[in-house]
């Protein structure tokens, strides 16, 4: 499924039923200034592409939100991938392990 792309009167009613605020910081949205419509909760994790999940946001919050966003998809699927079995193990012989004081402790 891909995202919907969304007509001018669309994108204007989003912005209208935020109050014409960034919901990232919460700031006006100036006439004129440039906005972009972002996904409240990550397209990445949900696949939600709902006009209630989009909001108006500043084009610099919406893109430090989304670098975050990848992160955070990033992990949630090393996660899952962890959860499911299929992380690899590397072998840790003949390496050892470091204690808080500096120590080393030889694996057996």
């Amino acid at each position: 499924m891909s995202r919907r792309k969304r007509t001018a009167l669309q994108r204007a009613a989003i912005f209208e039923a935020h109050g014409g605020r960034c919901h990232i910081c919460g700031g006006k949205i100036g006439v004129g200034e440039a906005w972009q419509l972002d996904h409240i909760v990550a397209y990445n994790l949900t696949r939600d592409d709902s006009d209630e999940n989009l909001s108006p946001a500043h084009v610099k919050c919406h893109r430090e939100k989304t670098r975050q966003d990848t992160a955070d998809a990033a992990k949630a699927k090393r996660v899952s991938a962890k959860h499911k079995g299929a992380h690899r193990h590397r072998a840790r012989r003949g390496i050892p392990y470091r204690k808080f004081d500096g120590s080393a402790v030889w694996p057996e």
